[in-house]
């Protein structure tokens, strides 16, 4: 393997299974806010215990993601430094962003909503969560701006052998942005109204003593889920509209038909030069995979909504095995979706500006290798940890201690008592 391959598979696999926590993270923030309002609101307590099991995980997922988001900066100075060296000037600007968004303001919203639990006035609290949702998605915002200059590189200019950003505005309302947001974004929420949903039908199975608390749970994650799958859909095609004007021959891959990849590499090659400008044909795979998983998901979950009627979900309990098997997925769309967008750029890193062969650091393949590996190795047991984490605090169940509630206190809302 040469240099370039090894440091395209490093790249993908790190960057997939960071993909997973981000995904996780933003679909879970919302429940766990939008559960602390209704406790707020309502001062029931099965809202906080609701709040403080689901915030666990969520916190847990966070904290485990940070670090695998620090290996994914690092990549760009060891691995890409070809990209950094002519597109850093603005690539670099919403990478900056989002680092500051997501590494200070979301990290110290957190926690503080961690630590202030029972400290501090309860509208504040609940603005903090809040805080933590808005900075996430803003974070998220600013990733995708960076991905759409990758994708679309607008709001530029050459000088000698650099791009320099002249027009910060154009990044904002690159073509490649708006529609691939609202689908990630999508994305997040179908996963984490899954994730809520199955995890309540396990407990279900394992006939849970909190029936009412995961009850509730299983409603918001199943509704919720249904809106994030639409959203999915509805985006993903409003992207192929892009796609066709800005990167003809990834469609090209992805609706093959006769003749048509031919036209467009005459073109390309008008354009770029001789050379083969096409990616590579196996992106139609996880391309029909992501699109044939969301419109599985979607009819699914269809059914089950109209099943929580009369609480038949539950009675019926095949459906509780069906969204247990369905809590994946998300996941594996979410990893097809991300191949179709970034291999199917190829040969380009800054598509029409900077070939993936110009873009990489050229280091021996050996060096290459032994990150690779090591990356690797340390994200691989960051998911796995994150994984078993996660399966002892659903396992464990609606246990309040994490957040410093005193046991009286505890004692006192699983009896019903309202506290504040």
């Amino acid at each position: 393997m040469d240099n370039l391959l090894l440091s395209r598979l490093q790249f993908a696999t790190t960057t997939s299974i960071h993909f997973l926590f981000v995904t996780l993270t933003l679909g879970l923030v919302l429940f766990v806010a939008g559960m602390q309002t209704m406790y707020v609101i309502t001062g029931n307590p099965v809202y906080r215990r609701m709040t403080k099991f689901w915030g666990k995980i969520y916190v847990v997922n966070y904290a485990v993601g940070i670090v695998t988001g620090l290996v994914m900066e690092f990549q760009f100075g060891l691995n890409w430094s070809g990209l950094s060296k002519v597109t850093g000037n603005v690539f670099g600007v919403p990478l900056a962003l989002e680092t500051v968004i997501a590494f200070f303001a979301e990290a110290t919203f957190l926690g503080m909503w961690i630590f202030g639990w029972d400290r501090i006035r309860r509208g504040v609290h609940l603005a903090l969560i809040w805080l933590v949702a808005l900075t996430a998605y803003v974070s998220t915002f600013w990733i995708m701006v960076a991905n759409a200059f990758l994708q679309h590189p607008v709001g530029y200019e050459i000088r000698g052998d650099q791009a320099y950003l002249t027009d910060f505005g154009a990044l904002l309302t690159n073509s490649s942005l708006t529609d691939t947001l609202l689908h990630v974004i999508s994305a997040a929420v179908l996963a984490g109204g899954l994730f809520v949903a199955g995890v309540s039908a396990w407990h279900f199975i394992k006939r849970t003593t909190e029936a009412d608390l995961f009850r509730r749970s299983m409603r918001w994650g199943l509704i919720t889920a249904v809106i994030g799958a639409l959203g999915v859909i509805h985006w993903g095609f409003l992207q192929e509209v892009v796609i066709e004007q800005n990167q003809p021959a990834k469609l090209a891959r992805l609706h093959p038909e006769p003749g048509s990849l031919a036209a467009v590499q005459q073109a390309l090659a008008q354009q770029f030069g001789p050379g083969d400008w096409a990616p590579p044909s196996w992106i139609a795979v996880p391309y029909q995979i992501m699109m044939n998983s969301s419109f599985l998901m979607l009819l699914v979950l269809l059914v089950l909504v109209v099943l929580l009627f009369r609480n038949w979900v539950v009675r019926l309990r095949v459906p509780l095995y069906v969204l247990v098997a369905m809590v994946p997925l998300p996941f594996v769309a979410v990893i097809a979706g991300w191949l179709v967008r970034e291999v199917g750029r190829q040969p380009w890193t800054v598509y029409g500006l900077l070939t993936t062969e110009k873009a990489v650091s050229d280091l021996p393949a050996a060096v290459v290798l032994i990150s690779f590996v090591g990356f690797t190795l340390v994200l691989g047991t960051l998911a796995v940890v994150d994984y078993l984490l996660i399966v002892r605090f659903v396992r464990k169940g609606p246990d309040d201690e994490l957040f410093g509630s005193t046991l009286d206190r505890v004692s006192a809302e699983r009896a019903g008592v309202h506290t504040f």
